[in-house]
């Protein structure tokens, strides 16, 4: 290779999996490049997903599915801990309705044992006490260790402890060419070239295409788009688990959530995308969406409904996941086909592509100054009364609201723009502390928020006196 600075390691792709994958990189002595082509990271299938870390009873026994998520999800607790990420062990029920679906259940439960997973059966009376709102027709449901975790903090917190041990972030740059050079890659993007020892490709969606870029390969990324209702977080007891239907062919199915914010999700839809990059929605797949939430929970309140998304996810031609070294290319390594359970999986997918993987071609030496641990992010309304107001004295930015629906303050949006991983945008700010995420979108507070990423000032009375700042939009 020429005289450029070569990296052991280049990732491309800036979702879970190359969070992880960085992350679990930034033990060792190693240098470390991610190449993300969007603007923020988690802008794929990270930022649009059920967010339930799931138990692990589902998966066919013996695939790489099984195996990662059930050892991924044992990870999460002391990851959620070190990563300052809201996690949430509200356990599962998946719903039967009727004999036949209760036999399935029974199966279900033989497969978690298998996968091992321990899940408990629970009759009607059973069902009805722990979750009154479940529809009466429900017979019985197969409880499970399930949790919903804040997938947004997850990935850029994965980051930001990443680049604070060491790692380097792109984001913006597409990987638009791959060479093979004498002990590694060349990977050209359209801002520069890279040269690398190992290359990893955790591109989700395009993963498919970026290993194309460097070889034929016989898989096929098959991207598959689900659709999402959220409702208002009117009352945290409405449901208390995840609610699953059946599973089939299509996935899990539509699902009732509760979220780390008090929100619900219902959903996902599950039909086959030509366009990687379509997060439409549709009249007739959310009324689709709407009526299979409501045969779980019939009184759903649909008059909460605030908005409605769409993700795309990436599902495999082989059925599980693609986890391995690209047969005659050494250090060129796929994470791939990455659906669910992916997020679940992900820091033991990472953790397996660094040990068996990645150690075949590097060096591996672990720092003796790793620091798994972010600053914790201060949130003023989990303080009590007492707490929240020597807060304020300290630093008064604590004690403006710049959010009124979800409670956000200045002093919270000053800290995140202080962190490793960039903030540069309304979206991005959004997505990390949830400013804007409320009942109004973001009508009342987005012009605030707005003149502080422009590093402008607000005056006494909160308001921005400022004209036309819609016109520069993210």
């Amino acid at each position: 290779m020429s005289n450029r600075q070569i990296y052991d390691a280049l990732i491309v792709g800036g979702g879970v999996i190359g969070a992880f994958v960085s992350r679990e990189l930034s033990r060792y002595k190693v240098s470390v490049l991610v190449i993300e082509k969007q603007r923020d990271v988690g802008e794929g299938t990270s930022s649009a997903n059920s967010a339930i870390v799931h138990s692990g009873y589902d998966p066919k026994p013996g695939t790489k599915k099984a195996l990662f998520n059930v050892a991924g999800a044992a990870m999460y607790p002391q990851i959620c801990k070190d990563l300052d990420v809201s996690f949430k062990p509200i356990g599962s029920l998946t719903l039967a309705f009727g004999k036949q679906d209760e036999d399935v259940l029974k199966e279900l439960q033989e497969r978690g044992k298998l996968n091992g997973v321990e899940t408990r059966i629970l009759d009607q009376e059973e069902l009805q006490k722990a979750e009154p709102n479940v529809s009466k027709k429900a017979t019985a449901a197969l409880w499970a260790p399930a949790a919903i975790i804040n997938p947004f903090t997850l990935v850029a917190h994965a980051f930001e402890n990443a680049i604070e041990n060491g790692v380097e972030l792109h984001t913006s740059e597409e990987v638009v060419a791959i060479c093979e050079k004498e002990g590694g890659y060349l990977v050209k993007t359209n801002k520069g070239e890279y040269a690398c020892k190992v290359l990893i490709n955790c591109a989700g969606v395009h993963s498919a295409d970026i290993a194309s870029l460097l070889y034929d390969h016989d898989w096929k990324i098959l991207p598959r788009k689900g659709q999402y209702y959220v409702l208002d977080h009117f009352d945290p007891s409405f449901i208390k688990h995840v609610l699953f239907p059946l599973p089939s062919e299509k996935g899990k199915g539509i699902l009732v959530v509760p979220t780390t914010a008090y929100n619900y999700l219902l959903g996902p839809s599950s039909e086959f995308e030509d366009d990687l990059n379509d997060k439409s929605t549709d009249p007739i797949t959310l009324k689709m969406v709407k009526e299979g939430a409501l045969k779980i929970a019939p009184k759903l309140p649909l008059d909460q409904i605030i908005r409605v998304f769409a993700g795309v996810r990436a599902t495999p031609s082989t059925h599980d996941f693609i986890i391995e070294e690209a047969p005659g290319h050494k250090g060129f390594i796929n994470c791939a086909g990455i659906e669910s359970p992916g997020l679940a999986s992900a820091p033991a997918i990472a953790r397996h592509v660094i040990e068996q993987l990645v150690a075949l071609n590097l060096n591996l030496v672990q720092k003796d100054d790793f620091n798994p641990r972010v600053r914790p992010y201060i949130k003023p309304l989990t303080l009590k009364p007492e707490e929240r107001d020597a807060l304020i004295a300290r630093n008064p930015a604590y004690g403006k609201i710049v959010c009124g629906c979800e409670k956000i303050t200045l002093g919270e949006v000053k800290d995140l723009l202080s962190r490793a991983v960039p903030t540069n945008g309304y979206r991005m700010l959004k997505l990390r502390i949830r400013a804007g995420f409320g009942k109004c979108g973001g009508s009342f507070c987005e012009p605030n928020i707005r003149v502080i990423l422009k590093g402008n000032s607000l005056k006494d009375d909160g308001s921005t006196g400022l004209k036309g700042f819609y016109e520069e939009l993210d």
